[in-house]
């Protein structure tokens, strides 16, 4: 017999403040909270129970592909309206969970800590905004603060693509279509292609996985439409290496020409503990693609774009270490965070 259910366990954890719950067989329910990983006060899990846990959350379908393909990523929405983005997957043959909480409310860029300049990007008409990170650096957050921003403050239609559906947006000033991976598109690259055909004005795109998202992304980013998307990569050299490289070696020269002229901002963030210990804050890595960065990038000098950033402080630009050295300054996080996360520590002085 069970002694919880699922919705128990993501209310228990949203209750706690966690950013995360993993379900993994031999240990028991284990919650993210401000980073930590902390065991919640049940036995160990069992495969059996396991699947009594994660089964009755999905439709017959969803199983039948989980079984087939090994991965299944679904969104859950609880009753009061917290959603969590859950991965089910694999392991050792037993079945494990990972769930990320989704806050029922869309946070504002002035709750994120958004620098200003960000602000002047979201505002434009076309072009390309890439939100850059590791998994669980709040990405998605940042994104949908600035679809929210966009909402608030103009008239357009948007159309987001995601993999699942996590923030839920209620139209203000704009038409929000939301689809999702699986249920209402085949693929992102499908999803983009059939996008202009639907009268968008902004398009979110849940993360540029392959090489068909990145160029059908790219050439819509040209054609007059803002484009927000995000990718896996640590900073804005990185980003522009990733989506240059992904192309073979005959289409590089024209792509790099393509993202010199669309491309608008690179967001590379990182979440830190606070000095409190209770939450945390985004250190932000921000490129604007200015003349000097465009040739770089069409002269492949990728590398030399972390020194343009370092002397274009008025125009918004800042590195990452820079960042951290600010958030230490004033106090919010502790010197030994910031030591483990600046890539010179010459940088702290």
């Amino acid at each position: 017999m069970l002694t919880m259910t699922l919705e128990q366990l993501f209310n228990e954890a949203n209750g706690a403040g966690a950013s995360d719950l993993h379900l993994v067989v031999g240990k028991p329910p284990i919650i993210r909270i401000h980073g930590d990983l902390q065991p919640l006060k049940y036995l160990e899990l069992t495969p059996k129970t396991i699947e009594g846990l994660v089964y009755p959350i999905i439709t017959p379908a969803q199983k039948e592909k989980f079984i087939n393909e090994k991965e299944l990523d679904v969104s859950y929405q609880v009753k009061d309206s917290t959603r969590f983005r859950v991965n089910l997957h694999w392991e050792k043959n037993n079945i494990g969970l990972a769930a990320r909480v989704i806050p029922p409310k869309i946070p504002t860029m002035e709750e994120i800590g958004m620098t200003p300049v960000i602000y002047d990007v979201t505002r434009l008409d076309y072009g390309l905004i890439l939100m850059t990170g590791p998994t669980g650096c709040g990405k998605s957050t940042s994104l949908a603060a600035m679809i929210n921003l966009i909402n608030q403050e103009r008239s357009a239609n948007i159309i987001t693509l995601e993999d699942p559906i996590e923030f839920i947006f209620k139209g203000q000033k704009c038409i929000i279509r939301q689809r999702q991976l699986g249920t209402d598109m085949v693929s992102f690259a499908e999803g983009l292609k059939h996008a202009l055909r639907q009268d968008p004005n902004v398009i979110m795109v849940g993360e540029m996985r392959d090489l068909d998202t990145i160029a059908t992304t790219l050439t819509l980013a040209e054609t007059g439409h803002l484009v927000l998307a995000t990718l896996h990569t640590p900073n804005s050299s990185q980003t522009i290496d990733r989506i240059i490289d992904v192309f073979p070696p005959h289409q590089q020269t024209q792509v790099r020409l393509q993202l010199s002229y669309s491309l608008k901002a690179v967001v590379s963030q990182r979440l830190m503990p606070l000095v409190s210990g209770k939450g945390r804050v985004a250190a932000r890595e921000i490129l604007i693609n200015n003349p000097a960065v465009a040739n770089l990038i069409r002269e492949n000098k990728v590398a030399q774009i972390k020194t343009v950033i370092q002397t274009s402080a008025e125009e918004g630009m800042i590195t990452m270490d820079k960042s951290i050295k600010q958030l230490l300054l004033e106090g919010i996080i502790s010197q030994e965070v910031a030591m483990a996360h600046v890539t010179s520590l010459d940088s702290l002085k």
